[in-house]
This record gives C-alpha cells, sequence and structure tokens, in this order.
C-alpha cells in the first residue's frame, strides 16, 4: 500500500533561490493604530503579545520601524483587505505563541491562519514554520501559491533527488525559509529529527501547522496511523507553539485529535460548519448510471465536478460511460500508476470542465475553486466523510452541488463492511455503526438536510429554503402497515424453514409472486404470501431499506456449502415494539414526475447563467472583452510556471480588474487578491492585456440585457455575495 506521501501526484516545483526573504518585507506601519482597535477582553492578552512579537526586530534593539502587523501581511502579502470569521483571533494567538484546534470548513481560509503567523514569528526572529501536510499534491500547489505571492517557502518529499533534498536542508539551516512543508512520516526520520533539533537549539523553529490534523484519529474518516509519530512534537520541542487544523471532525473525533496530539492546553476556535453555496440533494437510486449522466448534462454540462465511486471497477466504469457521452471525464483510484494519478491531477486542476470519477484516494488537498458538482454514487461511511467530499465544491462561493444517489444495498453494503471487519474491536465497530446510522437518518429524513447536518457536528440552523428537502418537501405516507407485514413476513418464513433468506425471496413473497425457491420451501402456503401485492416492488425496497437503516432488521452475509455468499435478512429486538403496533413508520414518498416535466433549477441553461452567469451578469462588453483577454494571459502564466491557473490569479480578482478598466498601476492597487509582490510581477501585463479594450468601452456603460439571465434572477431562491474575494485554503 502506497504511504500517503506517495499518493500526492504533482511533481515537485523547485525552490525559487531568489524569491525575496520576508524580512524584505519589513517596513514602517501606524502600530499604534492597530493597537487601538477595539478588542474583546478575553483576547486582550494575547494580542498584547501578538504586538509585540510583530514589534520585535530580531538581532537588533536599535532598529525602532515596526514590522507588519497581521492586516499588513493580509494586504500586502496576499491581496485581501480584511479576515473573515474566526480567521484574526486565531493568528494573533498563534503570533503570540499560543497552541490552537482550529476546525473551519473548506474554503475557510484555514492555511491563512498559519501562514501569515508564520510570516510574522520569521520577521520577528523566530525562524521557521513546519507545516505537516498529508499529500505531494496539497504541498506543491500551496508553496507554488505561495511562492508567487513572495514568501520564501518550500517542501520536502519523495518525489525529489538527494541533491535536491540536500539543498532544502541547506536553505533550512541557513534560515531562508518562511514555511517548509513535509509530510508526517518524514518528520519522525532521524535526518528530520537532527534537523529540527538544530534548529531548535540556535532558536529558529517557530511553529508547527498540523493540516488535515482528523487524520490522526481512529474515530475519523480518514485515519493514516504515520500521524500518531507526531506525538514526539511536544514531546522533544515542548515550547513550539502547535496548532492543528481540519475541515471536519465530530466530537469524538476532536478529543481523539487533542489526546493523540497531546493538544490539551490548546485554545479551540470552531467555525460554523455552514456552506451555504452548496445545494444538498439525496435522491433514491433507480437506474444510477443514467441518474448521473442525466444530473450532469442537464445541470452541469461542460463545468468541473468530482464523482465518488466506492469500487475502482466502479471508477472506471463509470468514467468510460461519462467519455462515450461526450464529457471529458478521467478515472481515478490508487490502483493506477503513479505518473498517470499524476497527470490527470494535473489535467484536472489546469483544465476547464473535467470531471473526475474517483475512490476516495481522490480530494484531499485539491484546492480547485470551480468545482461545480460533487456527485455520490455511492453512500460514504459516515457524515464526516461526506461532508469532507462535498466540500470540495464550490470554493469559490458560487453555487455547487452535491448530489447523491442512495438506495437498500448501499446500507447493506456498509452494515456489512463493518460488520465483517477482523481487525476492528468491538468497540470501534459500535461506533463506525453509530456513524452510519446518523448518515442513514439524514439520507432517510424528511427535513432540511442543511439542519440535519450541521446538527450532527452541534450547530443550530434554520432551514436553507436552498437543499432538495426544502425546494420540494417530500410527502410522507404511513409505511407502520406495511412494515409490519415485512417484519412480520421475516418471523414466518423463519419459523417455517428454521433459515433466513435474502431480499429479493421476501420481496417475492409479499408481492405474491411464485418461483421455483417459493414453491420448493412451501412458502406461496404462508399466510403472508401475496399480502403486499398493492405495493410495487421499489417500494418495497424502500420499506425494507428504512427497517434496516432503523437497526429494526439485519442483513447478514452468509457462506454456502459450495463457497458462495449471500446476504439473508433477520428480525432484531426493537422490531417487536413495531410488530406489536407501539411505534410507527413514516417514509417518504418518492416523487414520481411526468414526462417531461422539470423541477426548479433542473434545466441546464438555468443553472449555468445561475453559477457562470450570475458573476458576469454585471460586466458590459468591454469589461467581458477585457476578462477573456485577462483569462487568457493567465492561462499562458500557469502553464509557464507549471501551475494551476488559480494560483495566479482567481476568477473574482481577474473579474475585478475587467470591471475597473485600470489606466495605471494605482488602480490595481487595493483589488481583493492583488498583492504587493503580484502587483510588482504581474501589474504591467494586467495592463497590458486590458489596454486594448478599456479604449473600446466606455466603462460606464449599463450590461447588455440577457432574457435568460433575468429569468435566472428571478428564479433564485438566495442570493450570494458575489463580491467576496476567493479566500485560498
Amino acid at each position: 500500500m502506497p504511504t500517503p506521501e506517495s499518493t500526492g501526484n504533482n511533481a515537485p516545483i523547485q525552490p525559487r533561490l531568489d524569491a525575496p526573504h520576508p524580512q524584505a518585507l519589513r517596513r514602517p506601519h501606524l502600530l499604534t493604530a492597530w493597537q487601538r482597535l477595539p478588542l474583546q477582553p478575553a483576547a486582550r492578552q494575547s494580542t498584547t503579545e501578538a504586538a509585540r512579537i510583530l514589534t520585535a526586530t530580531p538581532h537588533s534593539s536599535a532598529n525602532t520601524h515596526a514590522t507588519p502587523s497581521c492586516h499588513d501581511i493580509l494586504q500586502e502579502v496576499f491581496g485581501y483587505s480584511g479576515f473573515r470569521g474566526p480567521q484574526e483571533a486565531i493568528i494573533e494567538h498563534v503570533i503570540a505563541g499560543g497552541d490552537a484546534l482550529v476546525l473551519m470548513p473548506t474554503g475557510g481560509g484555514k492555511s491563512l491562519c498559519y501562514q501569515i503567523p508564520a510570516i510574522a514569528r520569521q520577521n520577528a526572529g523566530h525562524g521557521v514554520t513546519i507545516v505537516i501536510s498529508p499529500l505531494i499534491a496539497l504541498m506543491h500547489d500551496q508553496v507554488g501559491a505561495l511562492l508567487e505571492a513572495g514568501v520564501s517557502a518550500a517542501f520536502l518529499n519523495s518525489t525529489q533527488t538527494y541533491e535536491e533534498s540536500s539543498q532544502l536542508e541547506a536553505q533550512l539551516l541557513r534560515n531562508e525559509l518562511t514555511l517548509l512543508y513535509a509530510a508526517p512520516e518524514r518528520i519522525n526520520t532521524p535526518r528530520m529529527k537532527g534537523l529540527l533539533t538544530s534548529l531548535h537549539e540556535r532558536g529558529l523553529l517557530s511553529l508547527f501547522a498540523i493540516d488535515e490534523a482528523h487524520c490522526v484519529s481512529q474515530w475519523g474518516h480518514d485515519f493514516r496511523p504515520e500521524y500518531r509519530s507526531l506525538s514526539l512534537l511536544h514531546e522533544t520541542f515542548p515550547d513550539v507553539p502547535r496548532m492543528a487544523l481540519t475541515a471536519t471532525a465530530d466530537a469524538l473525533t476532536r478529543q481523539d485529535m487533542i489526546e493523540r496530539l497531546q493538544l490539551e492546553s490548546a485554545q479551540h476556535f470552531v467555525s460554523s460548519f455552514d456552506r451555504p453555496n452548496i445545494r444538498y440533494s439525496i435522491v433514491e437510486k433507480l437506474d444510477p448510471t443514467r441518474q448521473l449522466l442525466r444530473f450532469i448534462q442537464t445541470e452541469h454540462h461542460g463545468e468541473a465536478g468530482i464523482v465518488y465511486c466506492q469500487s475502482r471497477k466502479r471508477v472506471e466504469e463509470i468514467a468510460g460511460m461519462l467519455e462515450e457521452a461526450g464529457l471529458k471525464a478521467m478515472a481515478y483510484h490508487a490502483g493506477f500508476d503513479a505518473k498517470i494519478r499524476q497527470q490527470r491531477q494535473d489535467r484536472f486542476l489546469r483544465e476547464d470542465g473535467c470531471v473526475m470519477v474517483a475512490t476516495i484516494a481522490f480530494g484531499m488537498g485539491i484546492d480547485k475553486p470551480d468545482v461545480r458538482f460533487v456527485a455520490h454514487l455511492d453512500m460514504p461511511k459516515n457524515i464526516e466523510g461526506y461532508y469532507q467530499e462535498t466540500g470540495r465544491a464550490g470554493r469559490d462561493g458560487l453555487a455547487a452541488d452535491a448530489w447523491m444517489v442512495y438506495g437498500l444495498q448501499d446500507v447493506v453494503n456498509q452494515r456489512r463492511m463493518i460488520d465483517t471487519s477482523e481487525v476492528a474491536s468491538e468497540e470501534f465497530k459500535a461506533v463506525m455503526r453509530g456513524k452510519l446510522d446518523a448518515l442513514l437518518t439524514l439520507a432517510e429524513g424528511t427535513r432540511c438536510r442543511r439542519v440535519s447536518l450541521l446538527g450532527y457536528f452541534g450547530e443550530a440552523s434554520e432551514p436553507c429554503g436552498n437543499c432538495d428537502n426544502c425546494l420540494n418537501p417530500p410527502a410522507v405516507w404511513d409505511a407502520t402497515e406495511a412494515a409490519r407485514k415485512l417484519l412480520s413476513c421475516l418471523y414466518r418464513v423463519q419459523q417455517a424453514s428454521g433459515m433466513s433468506f435474502g431480499a429479493g425471496h421476501i420481496l417475492d413473497i409479499l408481492r405474491g409472486k411464485t418461483s421455483d425457491k417459493i414453491i420448493q420451501y412451501g412458502h406461496d402456503k404462508l399466510s403472508t404470501f401475496g399480502i403486499g401485492a398493492d405495493l410495487s416492488e421499489p417500494q418495497w425496497r424502500g420499506v425494507l431499506r428504512h427497517l434496516i437503516a432503523s437497526n429494526l432488521v439485519a442483513s447478514t452475509l452468509m457462506h454456502s456449502a459450495s463457497g458462495n455468499s449471500f446476504n439473508t435478512l433477520q428480525l432484531l429486538p426493537d422490531a417487536r415494539q413495531v410488530l406489536k403496533g407501539e411505534a410507527s413508520v413514516l417514509l417518504r414518498q418518492q416523487a414520481v414526475k411526468a414526462k417531461g416535466e422539470r423541477t426548479r433549477h433542473s434545466s441546464k441553461s438555468s443553472v449555468k447563467t445561475s453559477v457562470k452567469g450570475m458573476a458576469e451578469a454585471t460586466l458590459n462588453a468591454g469589461a467581458l472583452e477585457r476578462l477573456a483577454r485577462l483569462k487568457a494571459w493567465r492561462a499562458g502564466v500557469a502553464k509557464e510556471h507549471n501551475l494551476p491557473a488559480f494560483v495566479i490569479f482567481h476568477d473574482a480578482t481577474l473579474r475585478a480588474i475587467a470591471e475597473q478598466a485600470p489606466q495605471g498601476l494605482d488602480d490595481l492597487k487595493g483589488i481583493s487578491g492583488i498583492g504587493e509582490k503580484k502587483l510588482t510581477k504581474y501589474g504591467a501585463d494586467v495592463l497590458l492585456a486590458c489596454a486594448d479594450t478599456a479604449r473600446s468601452a466606455p466603462p460606464n456603460m449599463p450590461p447588455a440585457p440577457d432574457d435568460s439571465d433575468m429569468a435566472m434572477r428571478i428564479d433564485m431562491d438566495f442570493t450570494m455575495d458575489l463580491q467576496a474575494p476567493d479566500w485560498p485554503e
């Protein structure tokens, strides 16, 4: 099995020796104004310490100039005007030397929470920040983005030669790096321990940032044993601040993270888990291949997306089907050669409109902002996995879909994987069953998906008005009598034959369908034979799925003498309450649409306009032409630097430039996403790209009317602030 480090698939990006050292960022600033900002009493002490560190000058007490504040670094290096949510409190706490546990949703700006402290603490003479990251892909893109912003950063991993690694180690020891990314297994090597010890002895080991920290927990959805070795950080370097960051962790996983990483004294920063731009939809699995193709073609044709399947074989089948349908689809799983995985991941990141069909081996560390949908053809193991995977959609803040098909076999397969595990303890199995039950409740439920999802993480919320249950509230029918018939049939079959049978056989008995097997066992003589003829097979499967999800019926894997395996159904103790009429069963009524009928927002033109059209609806003809030229220029720069285009500039930044029609460098200052380094490096080229179109259209000319845009705006049920910056993860 490949190690997590080896599963990253991007070629190494060489550190730029000419990248300006963060000390060059130092300049006089009005620190007193920053100190006068209103503070909460609890934050005043750490903020005062942060101010002390920010104003400290390494190796020189005579220098009276203040280094940049965290706001200055945000503006000058990253080009953003203000922090979001708890970012500022986290950054000030870490700059002051505090430990932190950070839970922040995908796209919320976690990386800034350690990158800005890294720059500030390096400026103050505290040395390098070590970022522990599980995947090469994540290292590659983040280091590339930092170098573009003028921050001295690099990574050490298995893709580099001995000479390249030695050169980076020498830079590290010379204190020429602000951030160094490394995989957890490398941190535990004797060579790396020696490097860290040398830095620590000289006071040049500033901070440990542990990204994707949920990987340390056996209760998490992506447990990686090598993360357990990170306890050595506290044991070996107890005075070096540490922060652990993740996008997903329930209370049990969170507590395990604290214990395993020895963060008992760390301050906790928990952001809202809400992703309001994502529409959650879960539909009954009928013909999943056809359902997926219809979903993509009618709602996301030509847009980037990820499709998750449980098995490698299924991944390849679905990717082939989508390719045959004319989509730019690729298969990705751990069974492919590393070079193939790298090529396909690079294509997904760099090309528009690609669909990646993958197992869960794909996705962690993928910062592509314009993924418009994440689809699940098989149910994940738990809500944490579902939330983490769906969170890869809509990182740019624009509308995106989380779409899943869900059926009886999903329930059976997931329960079987838990029950038949030979290495898991009974305690572990019990926890995993509970997590699966929570996901089944989400899938079967009739209330707002977002309310259920956030409730799992302990966050109260109101109905979103944007999920499938809110947009098309499902009808509910009383399935108590049907459930009692099915449970009674299971009981009588067991009593009559002394053995259990599978779902197909039981449903045939209920619907009165004869077969050789039914006649052989005399099940056509049972009192329950034919008592369910009034319901269709899909309806009965829905009833059975709910009973299994509710732990009233178990699906058990059996092995015959000939070596064949099959699932059988058995009653569980809690079924007695339903059989005795002491509990009711309410099920969602699956909607049946007439031929040609479309649900709200289901047409291709509507959704395409709602995502891309809304973002550009306010641009006039000249601005649209400038935007096209800017995107073409950006594509060339990205190709030259071997980076995804969004690392150069996000789409929102290009839209802001196109709308402003800049005439000089001063006009670019203050545009979100343009820091000083990028202004110096790319400003002239940006002005050149805008030059011709800036003269061809008056900047205040109103946008041309568009009937489809107007229809879209009337049809939208929610609004979003499209002017918000595309924050880096």
